[in-house]
C-alpha cells in the first residue's frame, strides 16, 4: 500500500490515503527507519523499503501490512 511518511513535532507519522488515516509511528526496528518493521499507534505493523538513510521527509512509499 502507498504511504506517506512524515516528521512532526510529536514524531514520525504516516498517512495511509486510501484509508485517511494517519497514525504516529510508535517502534522502528531499525533506528534509520528504512528496511525494517515499524509499527503504528493503532496496532498496525508494516514492513517498508530499503532506502538511503539520509532519505528526506516526507516521502511516499509502498510499505507491505504485516499480519493482515
Amino acid at each position: 500500500m502507498k504511504v506517506m511518511i512524515r516528521r512532526t513535532e510529536q514524531g514520525l507519522s504516516l498517512y495511509v490515503p486510501k484509508k485517511d488515516l494517519e497514525e504516529p509511528i510508535v517502534e522502528q526496528e531499525k533506528p534509520e527507519l528504512w528496511g525494517g518493521m515499524i509499527k503504528l499507534a493503532n496496532g498496525w505493523q508494516l514492513s517498508l523499503p530499503e532506502m538511503a538513510a539520509d532519505t528526506r521527509l516526507p516521502i511516499t512509499v509502498e510499505a507491505k501490512r504485516i499480519g493482515e
